[in-house]
């Protein structure tokens, strides 16, 4: 399989207050065949003022790609995501839930709130590792990202 070859960087925004899945994600990106950068939002509202270039985020890269948790203090990753999407700019960044649930009324939400995917976090490192290569794969090297 060939690597697709990008003329800059993909910016991913993960939205995670585990700093141990946030080390996880970075090693498991650290080995990407597509050039990437992660920056990390650890809550909700950090988030939305990343994606809004607010405060101390004015100069934040527009992510390509958002990885985004579901349980977070202040603001949970439900209110993130219903905010991203009826914001007409921000909604064409696709978001991909990554998170510890796998109760169908947070799949069924997160579909209703329009995220692109929901995917359940892992408990076990390696295959941690392997889903985080696998939204890699798919997101980073196969799909045609907006403005990409």
């Amino acid at each position: 399989m060939s690597v697709v070859k990008h003329a800059k960087a993909i910016e991913i925004l993960l939205v995670e207050d585990n700093p141990g899945d946030v080390r996880l994600t970075q090693e498991a990106l650290a080995d990407a065949k597509v050039a990437n950068e992660m920056h990390v939002a650890s809550d909700g509202i950090d988030a939305l003022a990343w994606l809004r270039r607010e405060g101390k985020f004015v100069d934040a890269p527009r992510p390509d790609l958002i990885l985004l948790d579901l349980n977070m203090p202040r603001m949970d990753g439900r209110e993130v995501l219903a905010e991203i999407k009826k914001d007409s700019a921000l909604k064409s960044i696709p978001v991909v839930v990554l998170t510890t649930s796998d109760a169908d009324e947070d799949i069924l939400k997160s579909y209703e709130l329009h995220a692109n995917c929901y995917i359940t976090k892992p408990v076990d490192f390696e295959q941690f590792v392997k889903v985080v290569q696998t939204i890699e794969n798919f997101w980073l090297t196969l799909v045609k990202l907006p403005g990409g």
